[in-house]
């Protein structure tokens, strides 16, 4: 059985995208093994995810994203390529509302790319001198200065996972440098990819949001290693709303494989 695919990158954090808009329910070949294959880098097409584009009653569409180990999430960049590619085909315009994860979003595209409003958060955790915000996915975040930046994140990112308040569920893992006043860089190591990707969206957004509790301003321009990321938002008594992620995605190619 052959598949069509579209290969996507949001600011160097890549997806294969498959269209089943006009299908009534998910691929009756699809399993964790099959999205394990078709992500590997090696043996396969290479990904840090799948997305499945779908139709919803509701709404302009449905997407549904899988982590290249076969685990279920919610993806902020891969929102935005999803919404790239709805455009593309032709079944939404400038702006839409999609359903990920049985939430609601809003997204739009303009000149400067493709913005996702996503979830108001209302909870910042500390945890010793370091952060937990969960913006979607769950995010760890660690304040380093421009030496610790460059230093080893996923042997650190694993030590984190294996405490006991991650062990369970695990935790993305971020690395983050404060820059100039509406500067920030980051590293992450996703779950479900078990290692770092060159950007993540929900984590650009739960870095920034830290980053608002040490005095800076919206909007908060984000430095990942595969791109440039924008985060915005209004804060009121300590909830976060209207928080909007921007930035680039691209169409890298389209194809087929046998599966």
């Amino acid at each position: 059985m052959n598949i069509q695919f579209y290969k996507y990158q949001g600011s160097g954090n890549d997806f294969i995208i498959i269209d089943q808009y006009t299908a009534s329910k998910p691929p009756a070949y699809l399993n964790a093994a099959l999205i394990q294959k078709l992500c590997h880098r090696q043996l396969g097409i290479g990904a840090d995810g799948i997305i499945f584009l779908q139709k919803h009653p509701h709404y302009d569409f449905e997407m549904t994203y899988y982590n290249a180990d076969g685990s279920q999430s919610f993806c902020g960049n891969g929102s935005r390529c999803a919404v790239h590619l709805a455009h593309h085909l032709h079944i939404i315009q400038a702006k839409t509302q999609f359903v990920a994860m049985n939430k609601v979003y809003t997204a739009a595209i303009n000149k400067q790319g493709i913005s996702v409003g996503m979830q108001d958060v209302d909870r910042i955790v500390r945890v010793g001198e370091d952060y937990f915000v969960d913006t979607g996915c769950p995010h760890y975040i660690r304040l380093v200065d421009e030496a610790a930046l460059k230093g080893d994140l996923s042997t650190f990112a694993q030590s984190i996972n294996n405490t006991p308040a991650f062990k369970n569920s695990g935790t993305n893992v971020n690395f983050v440098q404060f820059l100039q006043k509406h500067i920030i860089a980051i590293r992450t190591y996703e779950r479900g990819v078990n290692a770092e990707t060159l950007s993540c969206g929900t984590g650009a957004v739960a870095a920034a949001l830290v980053a608002a509790k040490h005095g800076y301003s919206s909007p908060i321009d984000v430095t990942t290693s595969g791109g440039e990321l924008q985060v915005s938002f209004q804060k009121h008594e300590g909830v976060f709303t209207q928080i909007y992620l921007l930035g680039p995605a691209k169409l890298v190619f389209q194809g087929e494989v046998e599966v």
